[in-house]
């Protein structure tokens, strides 16, 4: 795997790359739909590729490790094999996992004992364990294993917790040394900074994962409840510390105004459920705005859903029929709205790259997170 920076904005750090892996080139920067247990809710394979055009897409080594387990994934060689999706993809280690079961785990320096929220029972991940698991799924980046920690957060735990992380990610790039891909394609790690909303840890912990000369790095910890002023500030920090010439990836990130605000400060890949789990809920993001379509003033409105979308079903459905299929609690209503958000976001990603290489990204950015924060 590597990774060509392949032109910067003049007017902030915005960038547009490339990263090449074992199954395909991702054009940077992106976003990764979801697919928390080999799917991205709502939505099958063909429609990944074809009408949301997605170049990556997330798996979670916890969901997966308790469905369908290890043993199944091995036998048929790998997630791509199982959900026969020949595409990059990319696996969370746990960690996040971990910080939203905090009434059902218990934290030590070894690893962390949680409970299954499927059958109750106990499980216990290691970094190494977290590292053989995702082995076992096999996708082309893997995650070290972390622990997020929550906002508000205390500086002392905050401090903790990071230097833990920081001695579970050197466990990880161990066992990383001492075993191999299971499937014949490289794994590539990235380790994850963390450190709260302190300026100090956040530095110190850039600087601990820089210095792991990685072929990529990510954020942790942001996104989990702090200001929106507080996830730029301290990704602003971390970018200014993390090497150019890798791969940046913002975790768990979040609306479309929030992916173009980072994307400004030099981040390349993010993921997020929003624009699956709102979508679920009638909330469509929009070109023009967000909608919520459960209003009934688009009861009968029957415009496209948004004539300047990139998928087959902005112009095929109607925002009154999407209404209808929502409010019935049609399934097919929510498939509609997540491909179009999806289609959406990856669409906006493609539009923000082009405008980088042209040198029209700030300009164009600053109107449209005007516009996409609006409610229509």
């Amino acid at each position: 795997m590597h990774f060509e920076l392949l032109h910067q904005d003049k007017s902030s750090q915005a960038r547009a790359g490339k990263l090449v892996t074992d199954h395909g080139e991702i054009e940077t920067p992106i976003f990764m739909p979801v697919g928390t247990v080999g799917s991205v809710k709502g939505v099958h394979q063909q429609e990944i590729e074809n009408e949301i055009k997605a170049q990556i897409i997330l798996g979670n080594t916890y969901h997966l490790f308790l469905r369908p387990g290890t043993e199944v994934l091995e036998a048929a060689g790998g997630l791509h094999k199982f959900m026969n999706y020949n595409r990059p993809i990319l696996t969370d280690s746990g960690g996040y996992q971990v910080y939203s079961m905090s009434g059902s785990r218990k934290i030590t320096e070894e690893g962390v004992k949680f409970q299954s929220h499927v059958d109750g029972s106990y499980h216990f991940f290691t970094p190494e364990r977290a590292i053989d698991i995702q082995r076992s799924i096999g996708a082309d980046i893997i995650m070290a294993f972390d622990e997020c920690t929550p906002y508000p957060c205390d500086y002392q735990y905050a401090k903790r917790s990071m230097k833990m992380t920081h001695r579970w990610l050197d466990r990880c790039f161990t066992q990383m040394n001492n075993t191999e891909p299971k499937y014949g394609y490289e794994q590539a790690l990235f380790p994850i900074v963390q450190g709260s909303v302190y300026t100090d840890l956040r530095q110190e912990s850039a600087k601990y994962i820089a210095d792991t000369d990685s072929l990529g790095n990510a954020i942790g910890g942001l996104s989990v409840g702090e200001p929106a002023e507080e996830l730029y500030a301290m990704t602003e920090v971390v970018t200014e510390i993390l090497p150019k010439e890798k791969p940046r990836y913002l975790m768990g990130v979040g609306t479309p105004v929030n992916l173009l605000e980072c994307v400004a400060l030099g981040i390349d890949m993010f993921d997020c459920v929003m624009p699956t789990r709102n979508a679920r809920h009638g909330m469509l993001f929009t070109s023009e705005g967000v909608i919520n379509i459960k209003n009934k003033k688009w009861e009968k409105d029957f415009t496209p859903l948004d004539p300047n979308g990139t998928s087959s079903v902005d112009h095929f459905y109607t925002k009154a029929y999407l209404r209808h299929l929502l409010k019935t609690k049609e399934s097919l209503g929510m498939q509609i709205a997540s491909i179009h958000n999806l289609a959406f976001y990856l669409a906006l990603m493609k539009e923000a790259r082009a405008r980088i290489v042209d040198g029209t990204f700030t300009e164009w950015k600053n109107k449209m997170v005007v516009k996409l924060d609006q409610r229509l």
